[in-house]
């Protein structure tokens, strides 16, 4: 377990994502399978659980409420986090967003699906350009005094308005933040240009999602059987210069006795400002190949290889 951010909250190195709770969209676990694979996470040593009030249209949190409300030492045990931002209700605009009015009703609804009186993380999921961040700021503070938020996190929100908030927190007495959650992968660097730079120079521990790149760096697509994507936005990279790092992700994988996502879990933990990197599993067997990433250790030569297979794609 380690520190998130500079907080006292100790989180495993690998978290549970949630989005895929639910057969809503059309796509996901059902709540059996769902509850099975807490079960397995909690087991195997983890305690970082992150899901969203729009999460499979409110299901995820349900599920993950109901699970823990029947298992009051998990919910303990549990780091829980969720977001809100996303709205609920089409055709009112106060019912998302990060206002105050917005963030105060959206955190009692999350407490309601949640069976909860307390969020240990709550994450702004996207920006919203139409609010003052002071006011955001402010509002998150309150919640936090009021008892039902423990501590704070953004998640996919620029640069310098994280660091505007950051300050705006330490200059005017309230809560700061002490996470960042951004998509990062061997496939999605950008975030290496400024947002960990500035997590880390912040104080905020970053939680990657979609380390691989949404099963694009599973391993099950490769030169040879490239396979049809699962998902239309997917197709863009399937391409010679993403194969050039599948090819060294198995290549790697065969020396260290590792499967090829095994070894993208690792390269993504293994970066600079990285805390706990967010799994996305349908499935028990899915889990349990991702937790054993934990237990791969990349060489430099190893790095170097996947640094050269990544210089390709510039």
């Amino acid at each position: 377990y380690l520190t998130l951010g500079r907080s006292g909250l100790r989180v495993s190195p690998l978290c549970l994502g949630t989005m895929t709770f639910g057969l809503d969209w059309g796509w996901g676990c059902s709540p059996e399978v769902a509850a099975s694979i807490i079960h397995a996470y909690f087991d195997a040593g983890g305690n970082f659980i992150d899901t969203a009030n729009i999460y499979t249209k409110g299901h995820s949190e349900k599920i993950c409420g109901d699970l823990l409300f029947r298992h009051k030492a998990l919910r303990q045990r549990c780091v829980l986090a969720t977001k809100f931002m996303g709205n609920m209700f089409p055709g009112d605009p106060n019912a998302g967003g990060a206002g105050r009015k917005a963030i105060i009703a959206q955190c009692n609804e999350s407490l309601r699906r949640l069976q909860t009186d307390y969020i240990d993380l709550y994450w702004m999921h996207f920006d919203d350009p139409h609010t003052p961040i002071e006011e955001t700021m402010s509002a998150l503070d309150d919640l936090v005094r009021a008892g039902k938020v423990r501590y704070l996190g953004f998640s996919d929100v620029p640069a310098w308005k994280v660091t505007r908030a950051q300050c705006e927190a330490l200059h005017r007495g309230l809560t700061p933040l002490c996470a960042l959650q951004i998509e990062y992968s061997l496939l999605e660097r950008t975030v290496e240009g400024d947002l960990i730079p500035m997590a880390r120079e912040m104080g905020l521990g970053v939680t990657p999602w979609s380390p691989l790149k949404g099963g694009v760096l599973s391993g099950k697509h490769t030169r040879a059987v490239p396979g049809a994507p699962t998902r239309d936005w997917l197709t863009k990279h399937f391409h010679d210069r993403t194969f050039d790092i599948i090819d060294a992700l198995i290549a790697i994988g065969a020396e260290v006795h590792a499967a090829p996502a095994q070894v993208a879990l690792a390269w993504v933990q293994s970066r600079a400002g990285v805390a706990s990197t967010i799994l996305g599993v349908r499935t028990l067997e899915q889990l349990s190949s991702n937790i054993a990433a934990l237990s791969i250790h990349l060489l430099p030569e190893h790095l170097a290889r996947l640094q050269n297979s990544l210089d390709a794609l510039r």
